[in-house]
């Protein structure tokens, strides 16, 4: 649809995610705030990593679920690692497929993708599989890096306009419904399934 897919960052780059820098660079702490998931809810991480947004979600959804979802099971044994040391007990870890994730159909309250749909090897594949999981009242919220600004000093291959990430998401769709401005990098863009 008009970009080329970047390549997975992979888990031997995991220490990128964790680096103590990232909350005041990229103001994960606020993004976590603006998510709100109900504490029932049932949220996927979709392209968990090592679990950086798993973990605080699990404590927000203290009576549902945080399914942590990625490709590389090197990632997710680094969750299953954490999740022993930390005794936490409402994250799972799920292997997805490259073109599925594996989600229960209509049953996630909250999806979040954090800078990882842009490295989707079979993005409208997976948003279709994903707008099948959403519960009723689902919503999608997808995190990238802003395109549309060049001093965001990231690849471009790394980020998405919001005009990109809306047209692909309709391709599944998927409706814009909000789009923040409020981190200092990164578009938070919410979609729920069309009407």
């Amino acid at each position: 649809m008009g970009r080329e897919i970047a390549r997975v960052m992979g888990h031997l780059a995991a220490g990128w995610l964790e680096r103590p820098t990232r909350e005041q660079e990229e103001r994960t702490d606020l993004l976590l705030h603006m998510l709100d998931p109900a504490p029932d809810a049932v949220v996927a991480d979709l392209g968990a990593g090592t679990g950086y947004f798993s973990f605080p979600l699990a404590q927000r959804v203290t009576h549902g679920r945080v399914i942590a979802v990625d490709i590389q099971p090197e990632m997710l044994a680094i969750i299953e690692r954490r999740k022993a040391v930390e005794n936490v007990t409402n994250v799972d870890t799920l292997l997805a497929g490259e073109c599925d994730p594996g989600l229960p159909n209509g049953a996630v309250d909250l999806v979040l993708m954090v800078d990882a749909y842009h490295e989707f090897s079979c993005p409208r594949e997976v948003m279709l599989n994903v707008a099948r999981a959403l519960a009723p009242d689902g919503r999608v919220v997808l995190v990238e890096y802003r395109g549309e600004d060049p001093d965001v000093p990231i690849k471009r291959l790394h980020k998405m306009s919001v005009a990109q990430a809306t047209r692909e998401m309709a391709a599944a769709g998927l409706e814009l419904v909000s789009v923040s401005g409020r981190l200092p990098l990164q578009h938070v863009m919410t979609f729920r399934r069309s009407q």
